[in-house]
């Protein structure tokens, strides 16, 4: 049973010391989630997050967050061009722990929207070149995973190769990533610090710029193209200016990095389609082999180019956004890491499954409530 935002309160106050509470609301749209969560102000305005996780895949993330946010120190966070969360305290529930946070200020948005607007998505591919140009010595240091090139191309070819091993993988796509993931040219590349889960819920927008990075459980030394990837599936007419914006601020340094992030695009399908197996769930298999399908007619297209530079031209963003054009929402969608300003949907399943690597809804928004709206939302509620 979901914990009340009274319940939620109290662990806050026990968490914090010397917290007085003015108010509290769940911070959910309803839905069972990864997190029991309460957006709680105290009397003197201060806006606070606390999150209970509800599961042991919710405790893990959790647990990965709070290093990931002490490996990001003071002098990390002011080469960012954006807020990160602070941790403010935690107290002991039930075997778990109910973790507090400031509220960071902003607003999310679906992919969608974030890349419709230029300046939003200059400010997006800005922002992500900031975290991979982080000197990398601190990941080791705070024992957070480091990948090598060679390491990254391993797991790809794991993934496509207990996709192939269910069955119900196209031979089509089978072989345009394993040409892909055997072309030498396209791994040849220098791991960064990455984000490790971004995604439009990631990202908190104050004055169509990029105010807060959320979600920080994934950060690690790894390839960076995988923190791009969901911006291919976006279709907002600015898409591609957010990979320009990056491409320039990182000065062009990867010359293939969109091709492996549109093969880590199209790997999602494989990721859906293994959850929905290992699951046992008929109706995702059946969403995942429909959608493979139609990547299979869109790679087959006259449009369509290969992943790999060797064989083919390189695609441009707005190929990618064709191509990716029919996949449904749902699969395009889902993030196995619960932003905590999106305490929604529960995604442990597939976090489980792929062994990888929402707040009050308004049009497009997923409900980020900046401290200024949630007390005038108080006295409406």
């Amino acid at each position: 049973m979901a914990r009340t935002q009274l319940t939620l309160a109290a662990l806050a106050t026990s968490a914090v010391t010397g917290l007085d509470v003015a108010y509290a609301r769940k911070h959910s749209a309803g839905a069972h989630g990864l997190f029991d969560s309460a957006l709680v102000i105290d009397k003197d305005g201060r806006a606070l997050i606390i999150r209970v996780p509800t599961s042991q895949s919710a405790e893990t993330e959790q647990s990965a967050d709070l290093v990931a946010l002490r490996a990001l120190t003071t002098g990390n966070r002011s080469r960012l061009p954006f807020d990160v969360p602070e941790y403010v305290g935690q107290t002991p529930i039930q075997g778990t722990r109910a973790v507090v946070y400031e509220l960071l200020a902003g607003d999310s948005f679906e992919a969608d929207a974030l890349t419709g607007h230029e300046g939003v998505s200059g400010s997006i591919g800005r922002a992500i070149a900031a975290i991979h140009a982080l000197p990398s010595a601190f990941i080791g240091t705070a024992g957070l995973p480091q990948q090598s090139a060679q390491q990254c191309r391993t797991d790809a070819i794991d993934l496509i190769d207990r996709a192939a091993n269910t069955g119900y993988l196209p031979a089509a796509l089978l072989r345009r990533w394993e040409q892909a993931t055997d072309d030498d040219a396209l791994w040849q590349f220098a791991p960064a610090v990455v984000h490790g889960s971004m995604s439009a819920d990631s990202i908190l927008i104050t004055d169509d710029a990029v105010s807060g990075i959320l979600g920080w459980s994934g950060l690690a030394v790894g390839d960076p193209a995988r923190d791009l990837h969901w911006l291919l599936a976006a279709r907002g007419d600015a898409a591609e200016l957010a990979i320009t914006a990056y491409s320039t601020a990182r000065q062009g340094s990867d010359s293939h990095i969109t091709q492996r992030a549109m093969l880590y695009a199209e790997l999602e399908l494989a990721r859906w389609l293994l959850h929905g197996v290992s699951s046992h769930d008929q109706s995702i298999v059946d969403d995942a082999v429909a959608m493979l399908d139609g990547l299979v007619d869109t790679v087959h297209s006259h449009t369509q180019q290969p992943l790999s530079p060797v064989t083919g031209p390189i695609m441009t963003v707005g190929d990618v956004e064709n191509m990716l054009d029919h996949m449904p929402r749902a699969a395009r969608d889902y993030d196995q890491h619960a932003a905590m300003h999106t305490d929604s949907y529960d995604f442990s399943g597939l976090t489980a499954d792929s062994d990888s690597d929402s707040g009050e809804s308004n049009d497009s928004r997923t409900g980020a409530i900046a401290p200024d709206q949630a007390a005038s939302r108080s006295s409406s509620e």
